[in-house]
């Protein structure tokens, strides 16, 4: 089995924009968890934002991913852009925050500033179970922890290179459904905006490059990651448990029905 990076490891090969790999988890269950840390994914996100998790099911499912045998590190996309939701995942564990809808520079410092701490940033010290994989020291957690974000909006689209230049923060990530919609799509999976959208994409990964962060985007399935991965991002993520898990299951289904006679 694959051994898993350590958390200073994994901030170390995402700032050197080396290929990442994760899974995106919207089910609070850290059975679950604990099983996805365990196939070889360098990275688990677990969505606080539109998943279905308390504080508490976050930082179980942060839990499962540090057991014997993980290759994956825990990520938050956490609720919003603020000190004490990215402060609270931060404290339970997570190695990176993903911070959704950042329209601009200011919103990208904000987060880096919640982040870190004084004198860098405004995080509020309490580091309540990640002093147990980083450290207590404020230097070991700043080099060891990662913000990341979200470019999802027609203002983020439109200040890309503004937001990849914001010091300290170390890359973006790309939400394609809302991002599909910023720009006129009618659902968030519109194909006629396909040209549109895939102009954006290249902008994105291109202003990533530019400032020499980490660029990161969402997938619905594996080729698809790989696709962005040879296009010149450098993390990609597979989504999502609930969906694989209603895909898989109807598909089985169907076999099922098929096969009865």
């Amino acid at each position: 089995m694959a051994t898993g990076r350590t958390s200073a490891e994994f901030t170390a090969a995402l700032r050197a924009r080396e290929r990442l790999i994760g899974y995106w988890s919207l089910l609070d269950s850290p059975i679950a968890a604990e099983r996805l840390a365990r196939i070889g994914y360098d990275y688990l996100a677990f969505d606080a934002q539109h998943g279905l998790f308390g504080y508490q099911g976050m930082l179980n499912n942060l839990l499962a991913t540090d057991t014997k045998g993980s290759t994956a590190v825990g990520m938050v996309r956490v609720e919003a852009n603020d000190l004490t939701y990215i402060g609270k995942a931060l404290d339970a564990g997570a190695t990176a925050v993903i911070v959704p809808l950042i329209d601009n520079a200011q919103d990208a410092a904000d987060a880096v500033a919640a982040v870190r701490y004084p004198p860098l940033g405004r995080r509020s010290y309490g580091p309540m179970r990640a002093q147990l994989r980083i450290g207590p020291n404020p230097a070991d957690t700043h080099e060891q922890t990662a913000v990341l974000a979200m470019i999802e909006t027609a203002d983020g689209l439109a200040n890309v290179e503004a937001i990849c230049a914001t010091p300290g923060l170390d890359g973006i990530y790309v939400g394609p459904s809302d991002l599909r919609l910023a720009i006129g799509g009618a659902t968030s999976t519109d194909p006629s905006v396909q040209e549109e959208f895939e102009q954006a994409l290249a902008r994105i990964s291109k202003a990533a490059e530019s400032a020499g962060i980490a660029a990161g985007i969402h997938n619905a399935d594996g080729a698809s990651a790989a696709r962005r991965l040879a296009e010149g991002y450098t993390f990609a993520t597979v989504a999502a448990d609930v969906v694989h898990l209603q895909k898989i299951a109807t598909s089985h289904l169907e076999a099922a029905r098929g096969g009865a006679r």
